[in-house]
């Protein structure tokens, strides 16, 4: 397993079972929300002490690895 990806655990009892970043509340989506909204590496790591780069870069890494299943579909 990729070593980023690691960072990145699911737990039944954590936010509905969604991935977040070991350690925190703070989930993939609202890491990749926070991206897609125009807040830059550094804005966040301000904003949210308890996370590190390699945090942000494990949540890429994990939605990169979630687009290859077969399974995802995209609305056109």
């Amino acid at each position: 397993m990729n070593t980023a990806i690691e960072r990145i655990v699911i737990e039944d009892d954590r936010r509905g079972g969604r991935p977040c970043v070991r350690g925190t509340r703070i989930t993939v989506g609202d890491v990749l929300g926070w991206l897609a909204g125009g807040m830059t590496e550094a804005e966040i790591l301000a904003d949210f002490k308890e996370l590190k780069a390699e945090d942000i870069r494990a949540c890429l890494a994990f939605a990169a690895a979630e687009m290859d299943h077969g399974s995802v579909t995209v609305a056109a």
